[in-house]
């Protein structure tokens, strides 16, 4: 076996994952393969992580109280949230719903997206709301830690001043930057910021700019605050377009702000390999086994210009919180949901779209968007993506909206 491996997305590569020492130190996450033609399939078993004891399974919960004239109202994303938790485990309160994913002695990650800031960051409201619930089940404060990839975002959108005393907050890398991609210690930084030298995923796609010769450029290591820190990860993504992957949901919440070395999935406009590098990193053992649920923040959406929020006339208030283990199914539900509004809005949907295909605003930053990454992702048996599986009932989509309040 080569020493570089080209992990990117095929289905068929999925049973050699276990024999690379990328993946040495780690245990198997949740999700099984099959014996039969290289077809990787979750199967619902119960246990924590991606796909998670609930596959296919999207609670979408409506709740038009939840931002009116700008102003997002706790209390009803506090009613939201619980009855999308009750909805998906089918327990009686939100507090048995929460002890269905944590208990006391966790120590839980809660990975935020504040690049959206002004217009779409993860709700600061529904990040307090986690918190509690996280409370309500027994976990202490102390064993909380909110977080992105880059710290200097997180400051950025303000996240620090609205969080409870002895929360601990950061990020991976102090300060958003090439010249720290591929870096694994940081000088000075302060809390938790640093990647683990011995968990990563190597694939054969290098950045632009980035030494072939470096051994570095074909790897991203995982955060020392995910591989040693952390036991559980609770993801809050934001509903929002992205100008390379086509959308910015569970998946790339992950993949892109758990590891190293990202700008080598989309570092120019023709080198756009995100619909490959976004389900193999997600496929790592620890990052499956460790995110135990996705709540993705759709009480704003952008439907152009993501993931950053500086335009408000691609912003529109949704007013609804997607709730499930299944990161596929999710982002496939969220997908049709942005593709729906830029119906709407007249333009294209997201995999229509690139400078070599339409540019409706003519700022376009990659030849071609790449939403295939969820596809691909589920044909990884990182969840369904099928609304109706060739595989029956059992392995589609059931994608159930409520209406809250």
């Amino acid at each position: 076996m080569q020493r570089r491996q080209f992990l990117a997305g095929a289905a068929a590569a999925a049973s050699a994952f276990g024999a690379l020492p990328t993946f040495a130190s780690a245990q198997q996450g949740p999700g099984r393969r099959n014996g039969g033609g290289g077809e990787a399939v979750a199967e619902p078993g119960g246990t924590l992580g991606v796909p998670g004891p609930y596959p296919g399974r999207v609670i979408e919960a409506r709740n038009p109280a939840m931002i009116r004239g700008g102003a997002k109202d706790r209390e009803a994303i506090r009613a939201t949230l619980g009855r999308a938790l009750t909805e998906l485990t089918g327990a009686d309160h939100p507090v048995e719903a929460w002890r269905t994913f944590v208990e006391p002695g966790d120590v839980v990650g809660i990975k935020v997206v504040p690049n959206g800031h002004p217009q779409h960051p993860t709700s600061p409201e529904l990040i307090l709301e986690v918190i509690d619930g996280l409370r309500s089940a027994g976990v202490k404060l102390t064993d909380v830690v909110v977080f992105d990839r880059y710290e200097s975002e997180f400051l950025a959108a303000g996240y620090q001043n609205i969080l409870p005393d002895g929360v601990t907050f950061g990020g991976l890398t102090p300060k958003e930057g090439d010249g720290t991609q591929l870096k694994l210690d940081f000088e000075g930084a302060r809390g938790f910021s640093g990647y683990d030298r011995d968990e990563f995923v190597e694939m054969n796609l290098v950045s632009s700019g980035h030494d072939p010769k470096d051994d570095r450029a074909y790897r991203s290591h995982l955060g020392l605050l995910v591989t040693k820190r952390l036991n559980k990860i609770i993801s809050l993504p934001c509903l929002k377009d992205h100008g390379a992957s086509g959308v910015t949901g569970c998946l790339k919440n992950m993949s892109h702000g758990l590891v190293n070395n990202v700008e080598r999935s989309h570092s120019t406009p023709a080198a756009n390999a995100t619909n490959t590098f976004i389900p193999s990193i997600v496929q790592h053992p620890i990052i499956r086994a460790k995110c135990v649920l996705q709540i993705m923040d759709g009480i704003r959406g952008i439907w152009q210009g993501g993931p950053f929020g500086n335009n408000p006339e691609w912003a529109w208030d949704y007013n609804a919180l997607l709730v499930g283990t299944d990161p596929v199914a999710i982002d496939h539900v969220e997908w049709d949901i942005i593709d729906a509004k830029r119906k709407e809005m007249g333009v294209p949907g997201v995999g229509a779209v690139g400078k070599l295909a339409a540019d409706p605003f003519n700022r376009e930053g990659f030849d071609i968007r790449q939403p295939q990454h969820i596809a691909l992702a589920g044909n990884l048996g990182l969840g369904y993506f099928d609304y109706r599986s060739p595989l029956g009932r059992r392995k589609s989509i059931n994608h159930r909206v409520i209406q809250v309040g």
